[in-house]
């Protein structure tokens, strides 16, 4: 193992948005057992080090690989396409209107099943632009028609923490 490979050398993958979300569990179980620290506890400190910074290193690839909004982000990245949410804030109008209708919808909801509804239309969104981002990245190699889809599915992400939050104040 190289700590300087991408997430998909280090587990064996091949680089793209699709992934086997089985197999990829059971790879990375398989790398932790490998690399778990009291596997060289014989070998010394600098052993488990080594093997401690290996863990953090598989663990953190996982995270990436696992979650397909980080995933995508990760290969746009690997592809020159950084996302750069944090700088670039723009979103087309149409998006934008969309997230002001499901705010109100939001605030104005007063059942579980106006939120459950909600759910629904946001989850239909969100399925729609992960496999726009499987088409863009896999099919065409267009990462930069991807960043668009990833930084859409980054608002939708938050919007579906905040849906959850208002579902559990209806439920408690």
């Amino acid at each position: 193992m190289n700590l300087q490979s991408n997430d998909f050398e280090l587990f064996g993958l091949v680089q793209q948005f699709l992934q086997d979300r089985i197999a990829l569990d059971a790879r990375w179980k398989e790398l932790q057992r490998e690399a778990h620290p009291d596997k060289f506890a014989a070998q010394g400190d600098a052993a488990q080090r080594v093997a401690m910074q290996w863990s953090v290193r598989i663990n953190e690839a996982y995270q990436r690989l696992k979650d397909p909004i980080k995933r995508a982000a990760y290969l746009c990245e690997l592809a020159g396409s950084p996302i750069n949410a944090h700088s670039n804030t723009a979103m087309p109008a149409a998006f934008l209107m969309q997230q002001m209708q499901w705010r109100e919808e939001l605030d104005e909801a007063a059942s579980v099943e106006a939120l459950d509804a909600l759910r629904e239309n946001v989850d239909t969104v969100q399925r729609d632009l992960l496999n726009d981002c499987a088409r863009h990245i896999d099919a065409q190699g267009d990462y930069a028609a991807a960043v668009q889809s990833v930084r859409s599915l980054m608002f939708i992400k938050k919007f579906g923490r905040d849906l959850d939050l208002a579902l559990d104040k209806l439920e408690t």
